[in-house]
C-alpha cells in the first residue's frame, strides 16, 4: 500500500504546484498522467481495503471512494486548467483522503 499512498502524496504536491501557475489549459503538462495516477491508486486503496474489517478500513474506503469520484470529474473535461486543479485541492473528500492515508501511513511503517 506504500505505492499507492505515495502516489496521492506526490500527485497532490504535485497539484498545488499546477494550480500556482495560473494556466488556461493541461497542454504540454504532465497533469493528466498524475492525475490518472492518483485515481488509479485511491482505486487500488479502495480494492486493498474493501474487505478489511477494521473501522478506520472503512472510513478510509469511503474517502477513497469520493476522491476517485471527483477526480474522475476533473479528468473528464476537455481542459483542465489551473483554477480547476485548485478547486479539486479544495475538495475535503481529497483532503480527507490525504489525511486518512497520512495517519494510515503511521501505522504500517
Amino acid at each position: 500500500m506504500h505505492d499507492q499512498i505515495e502516489a496521492v502524496e506526490s500527485g497532490y504536491e504535485f497539484m498545488l504546484a499546477y494550480a500556482a501557475q495560473g494556466r488556461e489549459n493541461d497542454k504540454g503538462s504532465e497533469v493528466r498522467d498524475i492525475l490518472t495516477a492518483m485515481r488509479n491508486a485511491a482505486s487500488e486503496i479502495d480494492n486493498l481495503l474493501s474487505g478489511d474489517d477494521g473501522v478506520y478500513s472503512a472510513v478510509v474506503v469511503d474517502d477513497a471512494r469520493k476522491s476517485v469520484a471527483a477526480i474522475s470529474l476533473v479528468l473528464s473535461q476537455e481542459s483542465i486548467s489551473s483554477e480547476l486543479v485548485d478547486n479539486l485541492n479544495a475538495s475535503i473528500h481529497l483532503r480527507a483522503l490525504l489525511t486518512d492515508l497520512f495517519l494510515l501511513s503511521e501505522t504500517i511503517n
